[in-house]
């Protein structure tokens, strides 16, 4: 018997999914605890449907991501931070402080924990930072921090 998953089942499968299992596994503990309905034809209907949005949103969000890519790849970004002396900077640029130029120059919002610093930047100089957009893809830019004046 083919069912629909309506919520995550230990040792089964997780919410949404078609899964085999037995005739009386399905009768007498799935669909009466309403943890899963019967795969008939309006549920495959309806299961096809929500597997094709899952399957556009996803492409949707990967095409928007290698947009941003494109956009933000090998991109110098300036920053102006105030020193004392020998260039130590007063506290540091954060990942927070590097999203919010993003934001600024480009208009791509990003959450500043997808800017990951290859170390804190204390000093003055260039620095690499990767920007991750989506899983497997990212960007490598440039933060250059120089002396406010």
């Amino acid at each position: 018997m083919k069912v629909i998953l309506l919520q995550d089942v230990k040792a089964l499968g997780k919410k949404g999914e078609l899964v085999e299992v037995s005739e009386g596994y399905g009768r007498n503990f799935l669909l009466p605890r309403k943890v899963a309905k019967e795969a008939n034809a309006q549920a495959m209907n309806e299961y096809r449907n929500a597997e094709d949005s899952k399957n556009y949103k996803i492409a949707t969000a990967k095409a928007q991501a290698q947009q941003q890519k494109e956009k933000l790849e090998g991109k110098i970004f300036k920053m102006k931070a105030r020193a004392g002396k020998g260039g130590k900077l007063f506290g540091s640029i954060t990942s927070k402080q590097v999203a919010e130029e993003i934001k600024r120059q480009y208009g791509i919002d990003i959450d500043k924990r997808k800017v990951v610093l290859e170390r804190d930047i204390k000093e003055f100089g260039t620095y690499k930072a990767e920007v991750k957009l989506y899983t497997g893809i990212s960007a490598e830019i440039d933060v250059q921090v120089s002396e406010e004046g």
